[in-house]
């Protein structure tokens, strides 16, 4: 759908009532002071600022979920006509709605309404085109996707072309971390975001469309589009004005036809820090401590898609890497981050993670960062290097810290390297974090508010999802971290190291304490209203 691209109504007005104010000065600075203008200009103002609020009605109208489908020619109409009238009117029955649905008082919605409307008024973030700025797909060598799919040969783009990069594109408005395109049936595929851990359906799309898609994808990525049954690899970058992001493909031959799985890569790390991921005061505290040290092991564990590459290029952020050699070796590279020496694995090439330790040994580091732990030869690698002077940081999967010890053995680690090189083990899980622009006041059940009065919890502001357009309808934005984390001081070291009981009853009970501290800090978090029940159920059980 076209949507016109405004710019914000603020900037506007601030920028016309300058460009007059300026022609008045002028004229009066020029001794003109006398003429008498053929118009009013604060009139001219108010009825620019008329016009320019009534389109930005109609935008309004088109995608606010007050006004019934059937209505919205009218109400577009109604908006011309009416301005800012209109305007209040949306922002009283939306706050009467909220109101009722949240149990806040009628004065505090309407204040957080209007709070609302301004920032999307200043930042046109309501009506913000999905098209902001043109999309280039190019492969690894540089070559546009155009190119690639003509041959060279000049033209317009086909629509496949143009349906790659909506897809695309609509990935990276949609902050979503992987694309899946997969067919449903005979004649259908979907296109499906990740967005937030959770997966949602985008497309439903005519088999030969879709397949013609595929092989644009594959395509660009260095594929062989002919063979697809044998899974293969491949990666491509796109840009849009000045962001930059890689891609990393896989497919698969399935019943039905061919799956494409892609994965969104090479954002800029600095954003992540331990500040701003969720960790708590105390957290953060240790891990600066940990990360201080000049040598020894942090491993971070937990299921796929539960943060542990974020975590860890949050503690890569309190490194200062203009003073420590950091070096890391990952597969793939996920995030950009400048004064690092970033290796990726490539098994094509015979570049494993266990060669790149070796080499990353010779190259002098200060800090090795390894993406994950997979193997007897690197593990042992890495916490023999964590005993030479080295700040090794990596990831296992692995559900607990318990689990983490019993996976290193498992993998033929000994218990006396274990003791002796490992330092900190977290373990961790992202819950959804509940839109700030729609969430409400949470209906509990009696037995919830029972068990809450039992254990002493105050309830009162624990809140619950509803769905706007900033949220596109779920309810959540973004991700929070909860984390158990495990520092082995010397005492534990030492039963590690010489007790084979604490082997044998670790296997036995597992992580129970790990996991409880993990639901308090979730419970944290539901009470001061950052997520909601249904994600601790959904998590953690």
């Amino acid at each position: 759908m076209l949507m016109l691209d405004l710019p914000s109504v603020g900037d506007f007005m601030v920028s016309f009532v300058f460009t007059a104010s300026v022609f008045v000065s002028g004229v009066s600075d020029s001794g003109m002071s006398a003429m008498v203008l053929p118009f009013s200009i604060f009139k001219l103002i108010l009825f620019t600022c008329w016009v320019y609020l009534c389109l930005y009605l109609v935008q309004y109208v088109e995608f606010s979920l007050l006004v019934p489908k059937k209505f919205k020619t009218v109400g577009k109409i109604g908006t011309l006509l009416t301005g800012p009238i209109c305007l209040l009117l949306f922002v009283v029955i939306k706050a009467a709605i909220r109101a009722s649905e949240s149990g806040l008082g009628m004065a505090e919605t309407i204040k957080g309404q209007l709070t609302e409307l301004f920032s999307n008024i200043k930042g046109a973030k309501i009506f913000e085109s999905r098209d902001d700025g043109k999309l280039t797909i190019f492969d690894s060598s540089g070559r546009d996707i155009s190119e690639i799919l003509t041959h060279g040969k000049s033209g317009g783009k086909s629509p496949t072309l143009k349906l790659t990069e909506q897809i695309i594109g609509n990935a990276l408005d949609d902050r979503a971390t992987d694309i899946l395109i997969d067919p449903k049936d005979g004649s259908t595929y979907t296109v499906r975001y990740r967005v937030d851990g959770v997966l949602k359906v985008v497309y439903d799309l005519d088999t030969d469309v879709c397949k013609s898609v595929i092989n644009s994808i594959k395509a660009v990525s260095d594929m062989d589009i002919a063979d697809k049954r044998r899974p293969q690899d491949g990666s491509f970058r796109a840009q849009r004005g000045g962001f930059k992001v890689s891609f990393r493909v896989a497919s698969a031959g399935v019943i039905h036809g061919e799956k494409l799985s892609v994965r969104v890569l090479g954002r800029d790390a600095s954003q992540f820090r331990l500040d701003t991921i969720g960790l708590s005061k105390k957290q953060q505290l240790m891990l600066q401590r940990a990360v201080e040290k000049p040598s020894g092991m942090i491993l971070i564990c937990g299921p796929t898609g539960s943060g542990k590459t974020t975590t860890m290029y949050a503690l890569l952020n309190e490194i200062d890497l203009n003073t420590r050699n950091v070096i890391t070796v990952e597969d793939p590279v996920e995030y950009s981050l400048p004064n690092a020496s970033q290796i990726e694995i490539n098994p094509k090439a015979d570049i494993t993670f266990a060669k790149s330790l070796r080499s990353i040994l010779r190259q002098d580091p200060d800090v090795i960062c390894i993406g994950e732990i997979r193997d007897e030869e690197t593990a042992k690698i890495a916490l023999q290097a964590s005993q030479t002077g080295h700040l090794v940081l990596a990831t296992i999967h692995s559900n607990s810290n318990a689990a983490t010890l019993l996976r290193l053995m498992d993998l033929g680690v000994s218990q006396m390297l274990l003791a002796s090189g490992l330092d900190v083990i977290i373990s961790q899980r992202l819950l959804r974090r509940l839109c700030d622009n729609c969430k409400i006041k949470a209906k509990l059940t009696d037995s919830q508010i029972h068990e809450f009065r039992r254990k002493k919890i105050n309830y009162h502001g624990i809140l619950d999802a509803r769905g706007c357009e900033h949220c596109n309808d779920t309810g959540y934005y973004e991700r929070t971290a909860i984390c158990d984390i495990l520092t082995l001081n010397n005492k534990l070291k030492d039963t590690i190291a010489n007790s084979e009981s604490f082997i044998v009853q670790l296997r036995k009970v597992g992580d129970k304490k790990g996991q409880s501290n993990m639901k308090k800090q979730a419970l944290k978090k539901i009470v001061g209203g950052l997520t909601n029940l249904k994600e601790l159920h959904r998590v953690l059980g």
